[in-house]
């Protein structure tokens, strides 16, 4: 049997595992290799010769929203916007305006975070859109 046909089989046999089995297969090869998995770190990039910049990095296309707070004359407009947003009730949406800061979303494209943002900030309050 070929290397290939190894890897084509070890593939089909992880492709049919289950994700529990694949915790323990993944303790179980640290164990017999005396490593610990863990993600890759971001490599870092030197500038070019002569001082020049690195190539910007790629905009992002995903964006997480959080409501950072809201002045107390303004809660109201808030909360409204906040109902409109998430599809809570008026308890839930209150509680988290009250509890700022608080995820408005955990993803969303770029035309949707521009939009909920603006709306937040137009009924008062203070919002954080953060690139992924």
């Amino acid at each position: 049997m070929s290397t290939q046909q190894n890897i084509d089989t070890i593939v089909e046999t992880l492709s049919q595992l289950s994700v529990l089995d694949m915790a323990k297969l993944k303790t179980a090869l640290e164990d017999k290799w005396g490593v610990k998995a863990a993600a890759a770190a971001p490599m870092m990039v030197a500038p070019a010769a002569g001082g020049a910049a690195a190539a910007p990095a790629a905009e992002s296309t995903e964006f997480k929203l959080t409501l950072e707070a809201s002045p107390d004359d303004k809660k109201i407009s808030v909360i409204k916007v906040v109902r409109e947003i998430t599809g809570l009730g008026l308890k839930e949406a209150k509680e988290m305006v009250d509890g700022a800061p608080k995820v408005l979303k955990e993803t969303c494209g770029k035309a949707e975070a521009d939009e909920i943002s603006k709306k937040i900030t137009t009924a008062g309050g203070k919002v954080t859109v953060k690139g992924l």
